[in-house]
């Protein structure tokens, strides 16, 4: 069976259904409940993001239906690094769509600004526990350089004071 069509275009703020209906998808096959997903839409999230500056989107379409997507920032790797950099910070493909090339053409338009503004570097946030997406940018060259590792503040909180949370004099006198 041949491969489908990709085209993958820049989202238009103005116009940001594509990347509404894809982000969906994705926050459901994370966890989410159809219902917690919509209220996310409904709360304006992708219209604030997408009209931030230093936020891009791609969408790829294949016979016209949004199949997948690729978000990213102009951020540096770190905040004293003098490197230029882009970070993928999210890529999606819808799951009766994968292993067809879409992520390869989201990359490729990624590479393509990247190129077009001067980035000496692509960073991706891949999940630890994401075993293919992790081997997927293996193959492409991408090393691992950091491990992000993530913790509740309260839980950070009663690790550093040994036990339970201790109050101060305010709080215990509230």
């Amino acid at each position: 069976m041949a491969r489908p069509h990709i085209v993958v275009r820049p989202v238009d703020p103005t116009a940001p259904d594509a990347v509404v209906e894809l982000w969906a998808a994705y926050r459901v096959e994370s966890g989410v409940t159809g219902e917690a997903a919509a209220r996310r839409v409904l709360e304006g999230r992708v219209d604030s993001l997408l009209d931030r500056g230093d936020v891009h989107v791609f969408v790829a379409y294949a016979e016209a239906d949004p199949v997948g997507y690729v978000l990213v920032t102009d951020v540096p790797p770190t905040p004293l690094s003098e490197l230029s950099s882009v970070s993928i910070d999210q890529l999606y493909v819808v799951k009766a769509r994968r292993r067809e090339g879409v992520a390869r053409h989201l990359l490729t338009a990624v590479t393509a600004y990247a190129e077009r503004a001067g980035v000496e570097q692509v960073v991706s946030n891949v999940p630890s526990q994401g075993r293919d997406a992790n081997r997927f940018f293996a193959r492409l060259g991408f090393t691992p350089t950091v491990v992000r590792r993530v913790v509740p503040t309260a839980t950070l909180h009663r690790k550093l004071v040994g036990g339970e949370p201790r109050y101060s004099v305010d709080q215990l006198l509230q």
